[in-house]
């Protein structure tokens, strides 16, 4: 499994994360948040949404996707997208899409982290 790695430093702030909009979803936005690609890279914890954001997407720049997957994925999660990210894990409690290799689909996801820190 790949690591996500928050500022340089090795994922040691590494979380499972739970689902749905649960009472995080109140959380005024910035708080930490957990990134993911589900059964490609373990999930880390990160105290900016900015930082997250990015090195998920380097994460996902790593994987052989397709030019378009890629296209989407820089739009979705780029620095342009911090606000609107921001407010849907507020609104939500989670960001989730799909990154295909090949035929296997697997969850690109981005959720609040809890208040128990990392586990």
């Amino acid at each position: 499994m790949m690591t996500l790695r928050e500022s340089g430093e090795s994922a040691a702030g590494l979380v499972v994360a739970g689902g749905g909009g649960g009472s995080a979803g109140s959380a005024p936005y910035p708080f930490p948040v957990v990134v993911e690609v589900r059964g490609i890279t373990v999930a880390a914890r990160f105290a900016r949404l900015p930082d997250a954001l990015a090195a998920l997407l380097e994460a996902l720049r790593a994987l052989p996707l397709s030019p378009e997957q890629l296209d989407f994925f820089d739009e979705l999660l780029g620095p342009s997208a911090v606000q609107t990210i921001g407010h849907r894990l507020a609104v939500y409690g989670e960001v989730r899409s799909l990154a295909f290799l090949g035929l296997k689909p697997y969850v690109v996801g981005v959720y609040p982290a809890g208040p128990e820190g990392p586990s």
